[in-house]
């Protein structure tokens, strides 16, 4: 039998002990529970090492106490001194360095523009929490399919949103066309989530030069912080840098372009 590894992420402890629970009763699921962000991280850094990585990743979308608003979501790698990361950003983090992971956002309420965001932060469905179980595992299993799960009240807006999004697209991919080839590989290692000393090691760079760099991908797209130019970047979409690729390469094929 095949079994499905899941881990819950909730910080309310006894929601996420309960569920873990409720899904550890099925016989081919194996389950823990994490409560944070970091806490999360820790738990898939952990199983990868171990050669026993998580299938499906079960996000509360209002993680860390994150409230509804406009603001981007906040690459993992970049969480405050508290230590916080809101779900949407976890799921934008998991799935940049662990792409096989398939992620559900478990919502307390239905909301169209939270839904669209986690969507295109990768996530593959979008479920009430006071949903039976069944239904949950029915989007488990349907997400190991590549199939994207949503309530069905919620399609139309959730459309609308991702109309609304496509219609930013062109003008933020003009912006990032303005950029030259070495800022194009400074905004994908922001994008990554790496800070300026880790974009300066691997791109044999020094730090003030990076500095400089990220000033000028900042002004060049007429943002003022590093969360907007990446909320900008994915909106053109632009992905973040390959954290596999040998760094060496990757500063080869930026010399070269």
């Amino acid at each position: 039998m095949v079994r499905i590894r899941v881990l819950v992420v909730d910080d309310h402890r006894i929601f996420a002990e309960s569920l873990a629970a409720a899904l550890a009763a099925e016989p081919d699921v194996d389950v823990s529970a994490a409560g944070s962000g970091p806490a999360a991280l820790r738990c898939l850094d952990r199983a990868a090492a171990e050669g026993r990585r998580y299938d499906v990743l079960l996000v509360d979308a209002d993680l860390g106490g994150a409230v509804p608003g406009p603001r981007p979501a906040q690459p993992v790698q970049e969480v405050g001194e508290d230590g916080l990361v809101d779900g949407i950003s976890l799921v934008a983090g998991v799935r940049a360095a662990q792409p096989h992971v398939r992620v559900v956002v478990l919502a307390e309420k239905d909301d169209p523009r939270r839904a669209a965001l986690a969507l295109q932060a990768g996530a593959s469905g979008w479920v009430a929490k006071d949903c039976s179980l069944s239904r949950l595992l029915n989007v488990i299993r349907g997400v190991l399919r590549d199939e994207t799960h949503l309530p069905p009240a919620l399609l139309t807006g959730v459309l609308r949103e991702l109309t609304a999004a496509r219609k930013h697209r062109t003008e933020s991919e003009r912006l990032v066309e303005s950029l030259t080839p070495r800022e194009r590989e400074v905004l994908r290692c922001m994008v990554a989530g790496l800070g300026r000393k880790a974009v300066a090691e691997r791109l044999f760079l020094s730090p003030h030069t990076v500095r400089t760099h990220m000033q000028n991908v900042l002004g060049k797209l007429g943002v003022h912080s590093t969360l907007a130019a990446v909320a900008l970047a994915r909106r053109a979409g632009v992905g973040p840098v390959d954290l596999g690729t040998p760094a060496r390469m990757v500063q080869e094929e930026s010399s070269s372009a």
